[in-house]
């Protein structure tokens, strides 16, 4: 209860490292905000080449919902895998406040998430425009959006927090990290669906966030409402992660200084 005392009186300073992130990934760009929807595009991109092929393979054309259901799961997972990868290195990269104050460390992955949430906003506001020239239109469905980016901030915020004190300790943690974020696209479903694989589908959605990427394709690319079953394993998954991985973190805290 202390430290989470202690994590509530410090939401002034996460606001401020937030933005202090935001600010040093913006500052001096030329693309500016363009760069919230870079990686998007590029997912957005190797999924239509894929699917293309996929269409002169079986002889069905592509189709708006297969655009729109890229360009949402790609917006989800850009979201998922930068903040996870700035995370992993919030430590390291900030070890001169690591070592000299205390303030509750989980605050700095933490600050990495919600500036990378920020870009997330940004790409959706693009995404949203896509969708209005796409006619992909509004349902009663979309009541469960705001759910299903809370899991997913969830999850990704636990898995950052448990990462940057793993790098911390295991240098070449941010190593493996990147080559999981290369070749996890593949394992999960981004640039297809996972309902795709029939019996199959249930070992691509034991990985939560491919439940939540599949969620967020129902209600809004397919509208209609989400499977409740995976949604709920999903929704176990983010609240056991953020506990568990914050117990990790605070158990191993106090050794920051001297591995750093």
């Amino acid at each position: 209860m202390t430290a989470i005392r202690e994590l509530i009186n410090s939401v002034d300073l996460l606001y401020m490292l937030t933005w202090k992130e935001i600010r040093i990934r913006y500052k001096q760009s030329v693309m500016g905000l363009l760069w919230a929807i870079l990686m998007p595009i590029l997912i957005v991109g190797a999924g239509m080449l894929m699917k293309q092929a996929y269409s002169f393979a079986s002889h069905s054309p592509l189709t708006i919902r297969d655009l729109l259901s890229v360009s949402v799961k790609a917006v989800m997972w850009a979201f998922f895998a930068s903040a996870v990868k700035f995370g992993a290195n919030s430590l390291i990269t900030n070890q001169n406040l690591v070592t000299k104050i205390y303030f509750p460390r989980e605050i700095l992955p933490l600050a990495c998430v919600f500036a990378n949430f920020f870009d997330f906003l940004v790409a959706t506001v693009f995404l949203g425009l896509l969708m209005l020239i796409g006619r992909a239109g509004i349902s009663v469905q979309l009541l469960w959006t705001p759910l299903i980016i809370v899991l997913l901030f969830m999850i990704t915020a636990s898995v950052a927090v448990v990462l940057s004190c793993a790098n911390l300790f295991f240098r070449d943690v941010k190593y493996i990290v990147e080559v999981l974020f290369t070749y996890g696209i593949l394992f999960t479903p981004v640039l297809y669906s996972a309902r795709a694989f029939g019996k199959w589908a249930p070992a691509l959605l034991l990985n939560p966030v491919g439940s939540i990427l599949e969620a967020i394709n129902d209600v809004v690319v397919l509208q209609r409402a989400p499977s409740f079953g995976w949604l709920a394993y999903a929704a176990g998954c983010a609240v056991i992660g953020l506990f568990v991985s914050w117990l990790i973190f605070k158990r191993a805290e106090p050794l920051f200084a001297q591995e750093i």
